[in-house]
């Protein structure tokens, strides 16, 4: 089965084909994504948040998302899979970019990376991309900034800010990325920055007109029932499904319905006859 390329992601907007995209953390999800067809895999830093239970992407470190990279691509075998690099694993230095972005594709397994940023990091992504390492860009609300941004606010509702994010969306373009995402941008912005870049925009939080659309795919699933982020639609409500399937579960236990014989292994009668004989029970 061929694996879809940046190339394939770049033809999709000029053929005016949008696009899906998921979150991934581990080979079932990996599957279950890969075959429905959804053609761009991220194992997103959001692992923080909704499988390691922080309460932000910043703890996660470049182990995790390597681990976590291996277990995706021998889920996915024909998605991009594109790892996220960490918070302060490519800011020091291109070098360390370098470093950390080698560890995704060649311990990973991944086709791409992701990083965060404008222009302070058009120079990283040149040296990346010059070495051969694909990068997707991520621009808007850049959750590894939110102490710097003062949470998870939208970006680019002032005219300095839209100014500011068409200049970086440009500026990361012409450093070499094959994509760039736009978090909780304004859907006028996103349209509008859309039109001006050759490669595709990927929306997550920012309207209808971006060539692709990116969710994490918990939030699609409805794997969690105390917060629907206002930029998702669940499609499922695995955690309503799964807390009953865990309840039915325990009460078969307690209540002897669960193991039967149906669930069990057998032996010869005699077989045991000779062991209870071997091992008698004492008075």
């Amino acid at each position: 089965m061929k694996r879809v390329t940046i190339a394939d992601v770049r033809r999709m907007k000029e053929n005016g084909e949008r696009f899906a995209a998921l979150t991934a953390y581990d080979v079932v999800t990996a599957r279950l994504v890969d075959e429905a067809g959804v053609p761009v895999i991220l194992v997103g830093d959001s692992l923080g948040m909704v499988v390691l239970g922080y309460d932000s992407t910043i703890p996660v470190t470049l182990d995790a998302i390597v681990h976590h990279t291996r277990a995706v691509v021998r889920g996915a075998q024909r998605a991009l899979v594109v790892a996220d690099l960490p918070f302060m694993t490519y800011h020091k230095s291109a070098e360390q970019a370098l470093d950390s972005a080698g560890r995704c594709i060649q311990e990973g397994g991944a086709q791409a990376v992701k990083l965060e940023g404008g222009r302070p990091v058009a120079g990283t992504i040149a040296r990346l991309t010059s070495a051969g390492i694909p990068v997707m860009g991520h621009l808007g609300l850049t959750p590894q900034s939110i102490h710097q941004l003062g949470g998870y606010k939208a970006q680019g509702k002032t005219e300095a800010q839209a100014k500011a994010l068409v200049e970086d969306a440009l500026a990361v373009e012409a450093a070499g990325a094959f994509s760039i995402v736009l978090e909780c941008v304004p859907a006028e912005l996103s349209r509008l920055v859309t039109e001006r870049l050759a490669i595709p925009t990927i929306g997550i939080g920012a309207g209808p007109h971006c060539d692709g659309e990116i969710q994490v795919v918990s939030d699609v699933l409805g794997w969690f029932s105390d917060f629907v982020p206002k930029h998702a639609r669940r499609y499922a409500k695995l955690s309503e499904a799964a807390a009953e399937a865990i309840r039915e579960y325990a009460d078969d236990v307690q209540g002897g319905r669960f193991p039967t014989e149906k669930e069990s292994v057998s032996v010869p009668a005699d077989v045991i006859r000779r062991v209870e004989e071997a091992f008698p029970i004492e008075p």
